[in-house]
């Protein structure tokens, strides 16, 4: 594989792929079923077929009930080109400038197919792990495509996507601090907002308070530890932050259906580490 990018092939079966956000662009394909996407505060259905493209640093999350198989390409803008040259310049940095988080692809118009089917294309080569000088002019390919025919779309950031800035600073705290006491004031500090800010910003977007969103995030790294370590349930509930063992394991129940303890012999027993898991209201103690 070439450096700088990367292809994944997913299945989202009952499941989500978390929030999450990062510095590449990325190209996804719907090979099967039906993908629902939550792009910002944008909500909407994806099937079999049709492909996105979704901008760098943008925050998203994917869910389906009905074994979507999503096969995806990240890669560097820089990829593309040096970030130095010319081309960089005039055909990624608009990109990377505008306040087009994503951009959907169906063959409903014929450049939009033919991004599609070399898309699909991408894909293959990728699973191959051929030449990466291939993959390179694929990509360029594409971004062509792409920068001939969306570059209309393109507009100067909005003032929202502050406000969605914001909301990564506080997510980021959560992942880097977790396994900490960490209050609502601590959040919404870490987003230079205020409490109320904070509040409003998680419910409009992720739809969930942050401090539930806190606990989401705690129960998802304490699934990952009952999964792949032989710790102690008492430890685990410790090292994912949680104060009180009987309160991690009521909260990770109404979560996952299940005790930490059952959790894991049934993923011993599937042989699998699935920790997906979507915002279901917790009750705090």
């Amino acid at each position: 594989m070439c450096g700088g990018c990367h292809v994944t092939d997913r299945k989202v079966d009952f499941n989500c792929i978390d929030w999450h956000w990062h510095a590449e662009f990325e190209f996804v394909y719907i090979e099967a079923g039906m993908v629902h996407f939550h792009i910002g505060e944008k909500n909407f259905d994806l099937s079999k077929g049709q492909g996105i493209f979704i901008n760098s640093r943008v925050l998203h999350k994917m869910h389906s009930e009905n074994n979507a198989a999503i096969p995806n390409f990240l890669f560097l803008p820089s990829l593309i080109a040096p970030t130095e040259s010319l081309i960089y310049q005039k055909f990624v940095l608009p990109f990377l400038n505008a306040s087009l988080d994503y951009y959907i692809f169906s063959s409903s118009q014929e450049w939009q197919e033919e991004i599609l089917s070399e898309i699909q294309r991408l894909i293959q080569l990728s699973r191959c792990e051929i030449n990466e000088l291939q993959i390179s002019v694929q990509i360029q390919k594409i971004w062509e495509l792409i920068t001939s025919n969306v570059v209309c779309c393109l507009k100067i950031q909005s003032m929202n996507s502050s406000s969605l800035a914001r909301l990564q600073m506080m997510m980021q705290f959560i992942h880097l601090n977790y396994t900490e006491r960490i209050s609502l004031s601590d959040i919404a500090k870490a987003g230079n907002v205020s409490t109320s800010t904070a509040l409003n910003l998680f419910r409009n977007v992720l739809n969930t308070s942050p401090v539930n969103y806190l606990i989401c995030y705690r129960l998802k790294e304490a699934a990952l530890l009952l999964s792949n370590t032989e710790k102690k349930v008492s430890a685990i509930s410790i090292d994912t932050g949680f104060s009180n063992k009987d309160y991690f394991c009521r909260s990770f129940k109404q979560v996952y259906s299940l005790t930490p303890s059952e959790y894991r012999r049934a993923k011993k027993w599937e042989g699998g580490h699935d920790t997906s898991t979507s915002f279901i209201s917790i009750s705090e103690k």
